[in-house]
C-alpha cells in the first residue's frame, strides 16, 4: 500500500477496513482495538491521506486471536509471548503449554475462591434477616465486619494486593 490510490483500491476490494468496522468484526471496541495497538499486541495499521487507521486480513486474525486468548483468562504479557511463538512455527511449544498450565492453575484458584464466596453467600441469605430494619440487618453486619470475624472463611476475600471493582 505504497500510494493512496493503492489504498484506496484496497479499501474497494475489502481488503483494508476501517477501526469501526474492524472493532465490529472481531466484537471489539474501538478503544480496545487502540489500546492494542498502543501496548503493542497490535500492529500500526496504514492510514489514509487523513489519518484514519485501516486495518488488513493480518489485523483481523492478530486481534481474533488476542480476543479469544482474553476469553480464556490470559493477561497481556502471556498474549504477548503467545503471539511471539505463533510468529515462529519453528519454535517448540513447551512455552506455550507452560502458559497455558499456569493460566489453568489460577483459573482453579479462582474457582476455589468462588465456591467459598457461594458458601458465604448461602449462609449469609440463610442467617441473614428478610423483614427485620436495617438497624439489625445480618447482611448490612456482615458486609461491616472487614476482619471476616462473622465469616466461615476469609479465603472468599479478594487476594491481598487485588483490586476489586
Amino acid at each position: 500500500m505504497d500510494t493512496p490510490t493503492d489504498r484506496q483500491a484496497a479499501i474497494r476490494e475489502g481488503a483494508l477496513i476501517p477501526i469501526g468496522q474492524l472493532a465490529r468484526e472481531t466484537g471489539c471496541k474501538v478503544q480496545t482495538v487502540r489500546w492494542y495497538e498502543e501496548v503493542g499486541l497490535l500492529p500500526s495499521p496504514a492510514r489514509t491521506e487523513g489519518g484514519h487507521r485501516l486495518y488488513g486480513r493480518a489485523h483481523r486474525e492478530r486481534l481474533a486471536f488476542i480476543r479469544h486468548a482474553r476469553e480464556f483468562g490470559f493477561g497481556l504479557e502471556a498474549i504477548r509471548k503467545l503471539l511471539d511463538l505463533a510468529a515462529h512455527p519453528e519454535r517448540p511449544c513447551g512455552d506455550a503449554h507452560a502458559l497455558a498450565v499456569s493460566q489453568l492453575a489460577e483459573v482453579e484458584a479462582k474457582l476455589r475462591r468462588l465456591a467459598d464466596l457461594r458458601d458465604e453467600l448461602a449462609r449469609l441469605v440463610e442467617t441473614g434477616c428478610r423483614d427485620g430494619i436495617a438497624a439489625e440487618c445480618r447482611v448490612l453486619e456482615t458486609l461491616a465486619d472487614h476482619d471476616h470475624g462473622h465469616c466461615l472463611s476469609a479465603a472468599h476475600a479478594a487476594p491481598s494486593g487485588a483490586v476489586t471493582k
